[in-house]
């Protein structure tokens, strides 16, 4: 059996991601396609104890490339204990997050040096990457007004860390092929329909009834409907 399908949710907080993942992870299964669902951090017990560790105790100041490492020690046993062997099982994988995500929070957001943060990245996913990141892109002002205050340790960032996140998602969508953006201030529906239309696009042979086998479909422009 061939490689599996790798597909990332990005996005600010608010964005919708966890929402949107579900919904699409339920598609999948109305189209009858074996899939895992995974968040980041998470997935396993030390992403669980790493997301504990780095969401709730906000009483912590963690420094930058503390938080980096935490990030990078959970996404390497979720690469090795669960995303790389559903691949090799031939399954779509649904990621709510991954190393994107880390490039806009950890580099735009905090500061560290983009080229030193994708290398620790690559070490810690030994190369594996995503076939197609789905941006929701929405002003930081909106998705905080969304989380309605409160809420973890990342959501209590000041808003101008949450416009330099959403400025870098939107410097590194530019230019790549792989990242298509989906404007995310339309309803629920509106937006679902939207990825949908997006991964029904790029990988026709996966995700339409009838679709042209062995073929993955031209690059997207940046989805705005």
């Amino acid at each position: 059996m061939g490689r599996g399908l790798f597909v990332v949710l990005e996005g600010v907080e608010g964005a919708g991601k966890t929402t949107q993942a579900r919904s699409l992870s339920e598609w999948f299964g109305r189209l009858g396609l074996p899939h895992v669902l995974v968040r980041e951090p998470g997935g396993t017990p030390v992403g669980e104890a790493v997301r504990n560790l780095f969401l709730e105790r906000g009483d912590w100041q963690i420094p930058p490339e503390t938080e980096l490492f935490l990030i990078l020690a959970a996404r390497g046993a979720l690469v090795r204990q669960v995303i790389g062997p559903a691949l090799a099982r031939g399954e779509i994988v649904l990621a709510d997050r991954f190393d994107l995500s880390t490039l806009a929070y950890q580099g735009f957001g905090r500061g560290l040096d983009l080229e030193e943060v994708s290398r620790a990245n690559r070490l810690a996913t030994g190369g594996v990457r995503p076939d197609l990141y789905l941006l929701l892109d929405l002003p930081a002002e909106e998705g905080l007004r969304r989380k309605g205050g409160g809420g973890d340790r990342m959501e209590r960032e000041e808003l101008e860390f949450f416009r330099r996140v959403r400025q870098g998602y939107l410097q590194l969508a530019e230019g790549s092929d792989s990242v298509v953006v989906i404007r995310g201030e339309g309803g629920v529906a509106q937006v679902q329909q939207a990825l949908q239309r997006a991964l029904s696009s790029r990988f026709a042979h996966v995700f339409v009834p009838g679709g042209p086998a062995g073929s993955s479909g031209p690059p997207l422009p940046e989805e705005r409907s």
